[in-house]
């Protein structure tokens, strides 16, 4: 299957160590991104959505300012092309005005589904940070 890599902005009214914590720890992510999220004994995620575990890796992470996970399946954890979802925060110097970049990289949605499921997804973080 061919993959599409899905990128867009939201601008967040909140301090980056705040959202930061929601986009990098399983607490956080499970209060906004999915049903629920583990960390198994490999400290690999496990992210339960649609009634099913998807796996991945923490693979970068720069405190305040970037996180990437990348999803493997555990039947075939060499795969070549994994699905991805990097997070990146970034500080308007001048306006103090903080953005979320979202890049998604996977076979699910095209760039109109993706765009809805961020935009209620994004929406859900917001209503929770009061941002």
């Amino acid at each position: 299957m061919v993959k599409n890599k899905f990128i867009t902005d939201y601008q967040i009214n909140a301090s980056k160590k705040i959202v930061f914590n929601y986009l990098s720890t399983a607490s956080g992510l499970a209060e906004w991104f999915a049903d629920d999220v583990n960390i198994n004994e490999d400290k690999h995620y496990i992210f339960h959505f649609d009634n099913e575990d998807h796996y991945a890796r923490q693979v970068s992470i720069r405190s305040n300012l970037h996180v990437k996970f990348e999803f493997y399946d555990p039947k075939n954890p060499d795969e070549e092309d994994k699905s991805y979802i990097e997070f990146k925060l970034e500080e308007n110097d001048l306006t103090q005005t903080l953005f979320l970049t979202v890049i998604d990289y996977s076979d699910e949605y095209d760039d109109e589904e993706s765009n809805a499921i961020w935009d209620g997804l994004i929406g859900r973080l917001k209503e929770i940070i009061g941002g």
